[in-house]
């Protein structure tokens, strides 16, 4: 299932150093002339395509990008630095658009791929330019041009690292909102979700995964029941599959388990492949449980599903456990990069 990640941002590059009016004082040297040196240049911004970030989260936080201006010239004919360049990484498929212009500056598809998107400012002139028969002793310098800046448009084709599952109103929507900047539609009746949410998860510098909220299934989803059935294929897309139990359900005539187990079915009766994806389960809605009951409750539930795999107790609307969630979705996403 493919999203679009957006982000709008602004560049500058640096602006040229100006030159530097000075004429040489030596002792006994008359005359000595001019000897302003240039500026330097200033640093350009440059995107590089990187593997080691997979969507647009941190340019949600840092919105302005600016490279070194050049440093002016000085006596001696001695140039000024250069600024240097700024290197901004972006993941892998990035397109970039100046708002202003409309203008497709490039389109990142390869790995170390690099692409200039504001030039620097040229460097201003010393008076030692200017020098001549005629005038020899000129004092006449130019100042450094501006560095270029652009308002840019970043998007990011993703297809979901997450996947969520479970019944209408296990959380999913809730969860979602409280990991990401996405704001889905939470509401307590059934099929809250009526199309696919995407949120953004950032868990550190460069660390960030995406999560896709599947509209509900029911029992019957795999046979075209309900309104999962066609976001079931796109399930198998992704790495990581968090199914979602509302425990606090459990004096409902739907049991939890019973629950686990419908959806379950439907994986099944879908594809082995779906069945077998990495699949974790996430008991949501701990804070509606009496809290001296809570880990029995929740223990029992495990052993009367026999669940082997990876469990995490949380609440979505506290966020208890919500942060611990994250953090070990990165490691597990970080491994399999790895294999």
């Amino acid at each position: 299932m493919k999203f679009v990640d957006e982000a709008l941002i602004k560049v500058a590059a640096g602006s040229g150093g100006s030159g530097f009016l000075s004429f040489r004082r030596e002792k006994f040297i008359a005359k000595g002339g001019p000897d302003g040196g240039d500026g330097g240049d200033g640093g350009s911004v440059y995107f590089v395509a990187s593997d080691a970030t997979n969507t647009l989260a941190d340019f949600r936080i840092v919105k302005t990008y600016a490279a070194e201006n050049g440093s002016p010239g000085s006596g001696k004919n001695m140039t000024g630095k250069g600024g240097n360049d700024l290197d901004v990484v972006v993941p892998v498929g990035t397109t970039i658009v100046d708002i202003d212009t409309s203008e497709l500056i490039g389109d990142l598809k390869e790995i170390n791929q690099r692409i200039k998107v504001a030039q620097g400012g040229e460097s201003g002139q010393g008076n030692t330019r200017f020098k001549s028969s005629v005038n020899r002793a000129p004092r006449k310098i130019t100042k450094g041009t501006q560095g270029e800046t652009r308002r840019l448009s970043l998007e990011l084709k993703l297809i979901a690292d997450v996947g969520l599952l479970g019944m209408p109103n296990a959380g999913k929507s809730s969860l979602i909102r409280v990991m990401s900047s996405a704001k889905p539609k939470v509401a307590d009746y059934p099929f809250t979700t009526l199309y696919p949410n995407l949120g953004v998860v950032s868990v550190g510098m460069l660390q960030s995964f995406v999560m896709a909220d599947i509209p509900g299934l029911i029992q019957g989803a795999a046979e075209g029941t309900g309104l999962g059935i066609q976001f079931l294929k796109h399930l198998q897309r992704t790495r990581i599959l968090l199914h979602l139990v509302d425990i606090a359900s459990y004096d409902l005539p739907i049991k939890p388990a019973q629950a686990f187990r419908d959806i379950e079915q439907e994986l099944e009766n879908f594809s082995d492949d779906l069945i077998n994806k990495t699949r974790w389960l996430i008991i949501n809605k701990t804070d509606l449980l009496p809290q001296e009951e809570m880990h029995t409750i929740c223990e029992d539930f495990i052993k009367e599903l026999n669940w082997k795999g990876p469990v995490f107790q949380i609440s979505a609307i506290t966020g208890d456990g919500v942060d611990e969630l994250g953090k070990a979705i990165m490691l597990e996403l970080d491994s399999l990069d790895v294999e």
